[in-house]
């Protein structure tokens, strides 16, 4: 009976403690500012879809907190099982909630694809082996989502003793294969290094690989540097039938800086119908820069370019087709040099966020950070507005320093 007691007694402590530690954090956090964004232009609906994750800054204090449907939570205001979740991309949230049992142990977006009839996975478990060499093997799942049967497999990896790390970087479903798209770092056994992308044709079938295609291959010696890049998929799960790689060459000079070889890089384009790897033609007279490849959007027919262009910022659209521009929205956003911007283009909007500024000498400014929604074809400004402080916390301001992290957009 004593044992009971004592286990009861325990148990009780363990609860007030917990408690006691929530109501403090509330407590904490109710002291903090709320920041919400005052409408400018248009419509308070477009907020809605809206995901912004960034922290407090006061002295050495960071405060994680998040703006979703304009409203403000800290990170120590959320639940244990709140703050695990977040951990997720919203993405794997929505596939987590509407196919649990499939979705179980499965969370890099980057490793699926979906279509009305199947959603299907692939990633690469690996690890060393005693003698330094990869043991790896392919993960592959597939869900008919019409009957929920699912296949799942492991298949070991082809040529996997040449291979020193390797990333899953797409997953397509052609034609009842599925095609995996990795970039590898490969072992040279000297000086050199070697980097590939490869293209994995997987039997599901069957539960084999057919083949392993190189796509690319590029092998440089320090102060040499090569890197392959993609740029940002508008929807990363979805059928495309191409994808974008952008081969990036460099050098590190003499005093440790480094600088980009524009004339011996490039930008390709791989057909998953046709399998033709081709070279993408930059527009020339639009000074159309790898740096703004890489920080672009692409979904498959068009590239969305971003440019700090006289006084505004502008939306170039890409044709990949045609390889020519086909649109130049100019954003209804002044440009500021020395503030961050963030982007993300989706449901025929792009959103772009303007903060994080940093003064002449080096320092940080806390400014209201703005927020443009514009229709990616027209241009016409959807939404614009900028942060504000709750009025209870206005006296403290200069206290406090705003910091965004990510934009995202459900």
């Amino acid at each position: 009976m004593k044992r009971y007691i004592c286990s009861i007694i325990i148990g009780m402590v363990v609860i007030l403690s917990i408690g006691t530690y929530y109501v403090k954090v509330a407590s904490s956090a109710s002291s903090f500012p709320k920041y919400t964004f005052k409408t400018l232009e248009g419509s308070d609906k477009e907020l809605d879809p809206i995901i912004i994750n960034a922290s407090l800054e006061q002295g050495r204090l960071y405060e994680p907190l998040t703006i979703e449907s304009n409203q403000t939570t800290y990170g120590s205001e959320k639940s244990y099982f709140e703050s695990m979740s977040e951990n997720y991309d919203f993405r794997i949230e929505r596939l987590i909630k509407e196919h649990r049992s499939f979705m179980r142990g499965k969370d890099f977006i980057d490793s699926f694809y979906e279509d009305s009839d199947f959603l299907a996975y692939a990633s690469v478990n690996s690890e060393f082996a005693k003698g330094g060499k990869m043991e790896a093997e392919f993960d592959i799942a597939l869900l008919e989502k019409k009957s929920e049967d699912e296949t799942s497999f492991d298949i070991e990896l082809p040529n996997q003793e040449r291979i020193m790390n390797i990333d899953v970087r797409d997953v397509q479903l052609v034609h009842s294969k599925l095609q995996v798209l990795t970039m590898n770092d490969v072992n040279s056994n000297d000086e050199k290094q070697t980097k590939e992308v490869h293209l994995y044709t997987i039997d599901l079938a069957n539960k084999k690989v057919l083949s392993d295609k190189t796509l690319l291959s590029e092998t440089f010696k320090h102060p040499n540097q090569v890197g392959f890049e993609m740029p940002i998929d508008v929807a990363p799960i979805q059928s495309n039938n191409m994808i974008l790689i952008s081969l990036v060459k460099g050098k590190y000079n003499e005093e440790g800086s480094y600088e980009e070889k524009p004339n011996e890089s490039k930008l390709l384009s791989y057909n998953y119908e046709t399998e033709k790897l081709e070279t993408v033609k930059l527009p020339k007279k639009e000074k159309v820069s790898y740096d703004m490849v890489r920080g672009g959007y692409v979904d498959g027919k068009n590239l969305y370019l971003i440019e700090m262009k006289s006084d505004n910022y502008h939306i170039k659209t890409f044709d990949l087709s045609s390889q020519k521009i086909t649109n130049d929205l100019v954003l209804d956003l002044a440009v500021h040099k020395d503030e961050q911007y963030f982007a993300t283009i989706k449901n025929g909007r792009v959103y772009f966020l303007l903060g994080n500024g940093m003064d002449s000498g080096g320092g940080k400014t806390y400014k209201p950070v703005q927020l443009l929604i514009a229709d990616l074809k027209t241009g016409k400004t959807l939404y614009k507005g900028e942060t504000v402080m709750s009025a209870t916390n206005k006296k403290n301001d200069k206290k406090f320093g705003f910091h965004i992290d990510d934009l995202k957009v459900k």
